[in-house]
């Protein structure tokens, strides 16, 4: 009975203190400024020559600086400075190396000459490769360096050093090292002089030293790369590539030190992760102090960072969403972010409702509790998440998903009426308004072309409607009905469905890979979609590499996929149906093999043009083309819906720029408090169940007692 009453006091001890018995995080970290995030997929590479998906750019991009970045708050994106004391001074020059000006036509130009000059003072975060004894030789260089060491903790000495040129000229020549297999380096290859060259140089060097051995890149030229002081360097480019600027702001180019490399390089150190890929180097806003990739990983602002403010300048109504409240203010604005692993959705999402998750994603199992779709179709926040104080944001993302035709096929391929107009049909009947609803809850909208809204020359209304899928009526764009799809049908020669001269049914054969859940019903929904106009489609599933291969042989009929923006410029969309880039023969990225001239000759056009009247023209004559020609059934452009509660400040959406995390601010009093109220302990269940167990239990003890008694008068 006194233990019970002990109990039930220390429970009601620990309500009346207030504190939440869910946090989970350590309580020196209540109030501190560090933002709090999950990721769901862990990053395979941190090497900036490597890297290249969107789950390793979430650190990289807050640890490495490339020479350019784009402004955070301006829309349409802009590229600013972020090392460089101004932009890239651009020469052209001619095939006998003569000056040329800004105003020569693309095909006089034989190269491009990109000057770039660094800010003085920009420093390296803390690491042990730049530290150095009483003489200025490297500290931790030997044989049995990494013996008894398993972090970068257990070296006892960091030391830091000046960014110079050399830094960024090693990090292009990496991108031809042949044991990172750089992503990007068949494509560099044809554009920076030299740099093909030199992976031949680097793979026949590699081939008689042993697996584990450094290669000191500074012993090889690159042509195309030179010093011209210590913080200015020339990159040549072959013709002319205005897009090479976009590059300028990737990782890719972001700067390595040769002592980094040949640290990380020595025996012992990859067997214990004591790697670029890692642990990386860099001399941006945030350092990676903790890494376990299963677990958590750790951003800390770098010591050494200087120099930047938050901008003060952005779009109209930037100011009103108090996004120009910090302007002026030294960056970054946290001190730390603490990443942890979610693998399943509902814990994400119920730590995100406890505040202890700074911003959150919107999984389709936790839409309706978060969203409401208003009449009109206006999305807005439910009462629950309002009565938070949570911000919706959202944006439609600079993606394309499509489902494409293989134009060498016999029966749906080739420009001529018959397939074009069995395209057009297939066109009309996929709905793609109805996949959106369905499958998306909303969250895209339907594509007109191959350009996403945020591109120059995406043009939303009826200026860029696609007239061969669309009406435009009453002010909105509204779908062909499927008889319009039907009589296509016929005209190319395919009544109900069957073939006109052998009666034999259209059997199309869609090949993708093996998908999750929901995948089923989405290919169901598909097949109906089909049977509008009476075509029975065959789904080929396989796995990836397969499916690969069977893009890569013309092997398809019709095939799924998708395109995020390597950079804001339209040109990195219409590549992908430039018959130059054809899949087949060509090994390029138009997977459809389409090849039209007219188009072709548009294309090699446009691309090299600034954004004017001129070039938006152009554009429109190449959409009018694809809507007629249909290699693709355009399919959507995502949305992206973010939430944020209500400390978390400075957040907006940027699909291009990923350095974002610098701009970011916490209230972190003002999250302390909201936790403490949000996850109070409701203790009276186990205090009412207590009392439940002794009332049933007096009865007991009373006779317990009494027996007792009686035993001690005997």
């Amino acid at each position: 009975m006194q233990k019970l009453c002990i109990s039930l006091f220390f429970i009601l001890l620990l309500a009346a203190c207030g504190e939440a018995w869910n946090d989970p995080y350590p309580p020196h970290n209540s109030g501190q400024n560090i933002l709090y995030t999950a990721f769901t997929d862990r990053p395979k590479h941190l090497d900036p020559a490597q890297s290249y998906t969107e789950d390793e750019i979430t650190f990289t991009a807050q640890i490495y600086e490339p020479p350019l970045q784009y402004h955070y708050l301006k829309r349409p994106y802009e590229l600013i400075p972020a090392t460089l004391q101004s932009m890239p001074e651009l020469r052209y020059y001619d095939a006998q190396g003569r000056a040329l000006p800004a105003t020569a036509p693309a095909e006089q130009i034989a190269e491009s000459v990109y000057e770039l000059k660094l800010r003085p003072g920009i420093r390296f975060q803390p690491h042990p490769a730049f530290a150095v004894d009483e003489h200025g030789r490297p500290r931790y260089l030997g044989e049995n360096v990494a013996a008894s060491r398993q972090t970068l903790a257990d070296f006892p000495e960091h030391g830091s050093r000046e960014l110079r040129a050399d830094d960024y000229i090693y990090q292009i020549k990496r991108l031809a090292h042949p044991r990172l297999h750089s992503p990007i380096f068949g494509m560099m290859a044809d554009k920076i002089v030299g740099l093909g060259g030199l992976g031949d140089t680097l793979s026949q060097s590699a081939r008689g030293m042993p697996a584990s051995a450094w290669l000191d890149l500074d012993a090889y030229a690159l042509t195309g790369v030179q010093k011209v002081d210590g913080l200015t360097w020339r990159i040549r480019i072959k013709g002319k590539y205005p897009q090479f600027l976009y590059w300028l702001a990737m990782p890719f180019f972001a700067p390595v030190p040769r002592e980094v490399d040949r640290f990380y390089a020595q025996p012992g150190m990859a067997e214990k992760n004591l790697t670029l890929d890692w642990w990386p180097v860099g001399t941006g806003p945030f350092m990676l102090t903790e890494n376990d990739p299963n677990r958590r990983m750790v951003l800390t602002r770098n010591p050494h960072f200087y120099g930047e403010t938050y901008p003060c300048m952005g779009e109209v109504e930037d100011e009103a969403a108090g996004l120009l409240d910090d302007c002026g203010k030294p960056l970054p604005l946290l001190d730390r972010a603490i990443f942890s692993r979610e693998k399943e959705a509902i814990p994400y999402w119920n730590k995100f409702l406890q505040g202890y998750y700074d911003a959150s994603g919107i999984s389709s199992d936790s839409f309706d509790q978060a969203v409401r779709v208003n009449v009109g179709g206006d999305v807005g926040l439910t009462d629950e998440m309002r009565d938070k104080g949570i911000r919706l944001l959202t944006s439609v993302k600079t993606s394309t998903f499509y489902m494409g035709f293989n134009l060498l096929d016999p029966v749906v391929g080739g420009l001529d009426p018959r397939s074009t107009k069995l395209r057009q049909a297939i066109s009309i009947a996929v709905d793609q308004e109805e996949f959106i609803s369905i499958f998306q809850n909303g969250r895209g909208i339907a594509a007109q072309g191959p350009l996403p809204p945020g591109i120059f020359g995406h043009e939303s209304g009826e200026a860029g409607l696609n007239h061969t899928v669309y009406d435009w009526v009453d002010g909105k764009p509204r779908r062909k009905p499927v008889t319009v799809a039907r009589q296509l049908m016929l005209e190319a020669g395919y009544p109900n469905g069957r073939d006109e001269k052998t009666g034999e049914p259209l059997v199309l054969n869609l090949d993708t890979t093996s998908g999750g859940m929901g995948e089923k019903s989405r290919l169901d929904w598909l097949t109906r979609q089909f049977a509008k106009i009476d075509i029975q489609l065959v789904v080929r599933s396989t796995d990836f590499n397969r499916f690969q291969d069977k893009i890569r042989k013309g092997a398809v009929q019709l095939y799924y996929l998708g395109w995020n923006a390597d950079y804001p410029d339209p040109e990195n969309f219409f590549f992908l149906l430039d018959g130059k880039e054809s899949k087949v023969g060509r090994g390029g990225e138009n997977a459809s093999n389409y090849a039209r001239t007219e188009f072709d000759r548009l294309f090699a056009r446009m691309k090299y043009m600034e954004n004017t009247p001129e070039r938006l023209g152009i554009i429109r004559q190449m959409n009018h083309r694809l809507q007629q020609d249909a290699p693709w059934v355009f399919g959507l452009h995502p949305k992206s819906y973010t939430l944020g509660h209500r400390w978390l400040k400075n957040r907006k959406p940027n699909d291009v720029g990923n350095n974002t995390l610098k701009y970011q601010r916490i209230d972190a009093v003002d999250r302390e408090i909201a936790r403490k109220t949000w996850n109070q302990p409701v203790i009276w269940p186990l205090v009412a169940g207590l009392l439940l167990v002794l009332v049933a239990l007096w009865p007991a003890l009373i006779a317990y007692r009494r027996r007792e008694r009686r035993r001690g008068l005997r």
